[in-house]
């Protein structure tokens, strides 16, 4: 049977207009406030919505308990104290008692591990929980020296010593990998004091090396301690195996850096950090929080005109009498909106002549100083992703308020997207794309059922049987609504709740699937005109496409044509045979195909809770550090 949207007539056209505004959410606020009752609409319920009809206000209403349970909500996710990961001294008590001779160097001058294990009494070695046990492990099983030859540092160590000192080209602190290396002169009257010299900088290094090999993987921080928006899974290292490597391999430098990223993305990050490093200051730099309308006044905006004047002086010629007479003016008076108007249309922004944040970072750019940070966290992120992205992925960076499918080194799909309100954030995570479902029901998550929907149905348990939505127990079994005792539940409700398709359902025409936790997917939405404001935060969390169609033929390797077939013939769900990625991203700094980095507004303010967990890291990281010198680490 042909589907038709038509049956939407049997739904109130009054929850039909209010259920355009809102998509399928990951988490809720409001939006049974919004369409059925709660602040300001609760007037609009009392002065716009029509009563029932009279019949249906006859029909019984299931018996009320003596005392309703407790209102109760279902929070959403949280940041959280970050903690670092402590240190721990190393104990080299194993080591000692297992090991055995392996290599004597009798030679004038030589020296052995067994003779140079003395060296770590009293050694007080600090690193991570995982690395100490790596070290003491690796050691207690393979008692040899893996940077040291006869009695200097061999030409291992030089290479680990020099890569570990161009951390920062990776946006890494140096200091955290920091060793003393013996110098290559020695005295042959003290060689204990050479083995115990020898022993400590063998034991630190391997410390420092394992420490960035984890970095390079890993991150500095582990991402899911900084919020419950975070969701990564950990990527497994076998450090005693990576010491094994380096103890035979003669390509330390290579193997080293193999562990970073290994994507053209996070190359051209880097290759952003080091021109920004050798750049000079913004010479005219605008206050980024800047917001300002026709009629308020600021220092700010005079740097604003100067800007427009500077870098777009083919565009201003009928309004150059009006800059050269305003341009030192603080009033943002008319005369001046034109202006702005025509700058915010040059940079690809809505020309509505308010100036905020957009429009500031459009024109002025961000200081080098916050573009650093970025790149810095930027490179930080990526480490929390796989190394390699895969072909073909969709990825969706939150900031950028995009959406694209890339296959290969193609962007062949670039859309616009909405994405959660600062208060019903969109989760930072990844996935695999499953399926594609036409003319979707929309599945109201318990979040909403408890924190929205049970307050009006305890006065009104009837409503969603009059609006489109199916309620089911836990077998399955339809139940009506206004049939439930609704008074007797909290934070736990026994039943589903589904919204069945049609025009006004909150998904629009269908949605791309790739299960999670976090009950977020990409969808349609009836509520276009969204897609028209520059900052585009206005979900619940799911991630709304401006071209779902595109999207939807992209990931099934199909044409827009046969989505369109598939839509007239009611609901049903198409598999996505191939492996798709999907990253729901947030970068703030992420460079387009071409590899220019382009930056974004931290609609989250997520950057500062990084900021914040790297310094922590810091701050735990540099007791272990104090007894080395950055000077130390050069041959």
């Amino acid at each position: 049977m042909i589907f038709s949207l038509k049956r939407t007539a049997a739904l109130s056209i009054t929850v039909l207009a209010a259920s355009l505004a809102f998509d399928a959410p990951a988490n809720a606020q409001g939006l049974f406030d919004t369409l059925f009752g709660g602040g300001r609409v609760q007037r609009m319920q009392r002065e716009e919505f029509p009563p029932p009809p009279r019949a249906e206000r006859r029909v019984p209403q299931p018996k009320r308990t003596a005392t309703p349970a407790a209102v109760a909500k279902i929070t959403g996710p949280s940041y959280y104290t970050y903690k670092a990961d402590p240190l721990v001294r190393v104990d080299f008590g194993a080591l000692s008692k297992s090991a055995q001779p392996v290599s004597f160097e009798l030679s004038l001058g030589g020296t052995s591990f067994r003779e140079g294990l003395a060296g770590l009494d009293g050694f007080d070695l600090s690193a991570e929980k995982d690395i100490a046990k790596a070290l003491a492990d690796y050691y207690a099983a393979n008692p040899d020296y893996i940077w040291v030859s006869g009695a200097t540092a061999n030409a291992r160590a030089q290479d680990a010593v020099r890569v570990l000192g161009e951390a920062p080209t990776h946006g890494l602190d140096a200091a955290d990998y920091a060793v003393t290396v013996p110098a290559t002169g020695y005295s042959l009257d003290d060689m204990a004091a050479r083995q115990r010299e020898l022993m400590r900088f063998e034991m630190t290094l391997s410390a420092r090396v394992l420490r960035y090999v984890r970095d390079a993987q890993n991150g500095r921080v582990d991402p899911n301690r900084i919020s419950g928006y975070h969701d990564f899974p950990a990527k497994p290292l076998d450090m005693v195996n990576v010491l094994k490597t380096l103890a035979h391999t003669g390509e330390v430098r290579s193997y080293m850096e193999s562990w970073h990223p290994q994507n053209a993305e996070y190359q051209a990050l880097r290759v952003e950090l080091e021109s920004l490093e050798a750049s000079s200051e913004n010479d005219i730099v605008v206050d980024p929080k800047l917001f300002l309308r026709p009629g308020q006044s600021s220092p700010e905006l005079p740097k604003l005109l100067q800007l427009i004047a500077r870098d777009y002086p083919d565009d201003i010629g009928q309004y150059s009498e009006v800059i050269t007479r305003l341009g030192a003016s603080e009033a943002y008076v008319d005369e001046l909106v034109p202006v702005i108007k025509m700058a915010q249309e040059k940079v690809g922004l809505k020309p509505d002549g308010v100036i905020g944040p957009r429009t500031v970072g459009e024109l002025a750019g961000t200081s080098k100083a916050d573009r650093v940070d970025k790149v810095l966290f930027a490179l930080e992120q990526m480490r929390w992703l796989p190394s390699n992205l895969g072909s073909p992925r969709v990825f969706i960076n939150q900031p950028a308020f995009t959406a694209s499918y890339i296959d290969g080194d193609t962007e062949k799909l670039k859309m616009r997207v909405v994405i959660g309100r600062p208060t019903n954030q969109t989760s930072f995570f990844y996935d695999e794309i499953e399926q594609v479902d036409y003319n979707p029901y929309w599945g109201v998550p318990q979040s909403i059922i408890v924190n929205e929907m049970l307050p009006r149905l305890r006065r009104d348990p009837g409503y969603l049987d009059r609006s489109g939505y199916e309620v089911t127990d836990s077998k399955g079994r339809k139940i009506p609504s206004s049939s439930i005792n609704w008074g007797q539940y909290g934070a736990k409700i026994p039943y589903s709740v589904r919204q069945t398709p049609s025009e006004a359902n909150a998904l629009g025409e269908l949605k791309i699937l790739f299960p999670n936790k976090h009950a977020i997917y990409m969808h349609d939405t009836p509520q276009k005109s969204l897609f028209d404001r520059d900052s585009r935060a206005f979900s619940h969390g799911c991630v709304r496409l401006k071209d779902p169609r595109g999207m939807a033929a992209a990931v099934l390797d199909t044409t827009v044509d046969h989505i369109a077939q598939k839509l007239k013939q009611g609901h049903s769900s198409e598999r996505v045979t191939r492996k798709i990625p999907v990253y729901v991203a947030y970068f703030t700094a992420w460079p387009e195909m071409n590899g220019k980095v382009e930056y974004f507004g931290d609609v989250y303010d997520r950057d500062a809770h990084l900021k914040t967990a790297l310094e922590k890291t810091e701050a735990v990281r540099t007791p272990s550090i104090r007894q080395v010198s950055q000077a130390d680490t050069e041959f």
